[in-house]
């Protein structure tokens, strides 16, 4: 098993680029489906003040100043990923999982020549399918 998915089924705090609340958006139904299994999720969304109830967060700098996150969930298009990823790798951001639609090529090879510890095309319902919040 991919040592990222190992972290990620240990339900460490993940922080959501592209969380919305538009429930048609992925960026929502992700949202609602990691809380819901117990999640601790820091939606970043620079035009909400909220998501789902939640507080957003605008920036990955503002993440960075408010918490320990270490896994970036990426949920938009190529184009502003890589964006965010060169920002992320700024501000000292590791772990990238890029849902499926979120990396083309070029975001590949910037997480490859960057020492991202990353996955591509995976989704996280997925992958936590079997995970039970233990409250």
């Amino acid at each position: 098993m991919h040592t990222l998915v190992k972290y990620f089924r240990t339900m460490p705090p993940v922080a959501l680029i592209g969380a919305s609340n538009d429930s048609t958006k992925y960026g929502n139904i992700i949202f609602k489906d990691l809380k819901s299994k117990g999640f601790t999720i820091y939606p970043i969304n620079p035009k909400a003040t909220s998501i789902e109830g939640v507080p957003a967060l605008h920036s990955l700098q503002e993440l960075k100043e408010k918490t320990d996150v270490e896994l970036l969930v990426y949920v938009i298009p190529p184009k502003l990923t890589l964006e965010s990823l060169q920002i992320a790798k700024e501000l000292g951001y590791q772990k990238a999982w890029l849902q499926p639609g979120s990396a083309d090529a070029a975001v590949a090879e910037y997480l490859d020549t960057h020492n991202f510890q990353y996955i591509i095309g995976a989704c996280v319902m997925v992958e936590s399918r079997d995970l039970v919040a233990s409250i």
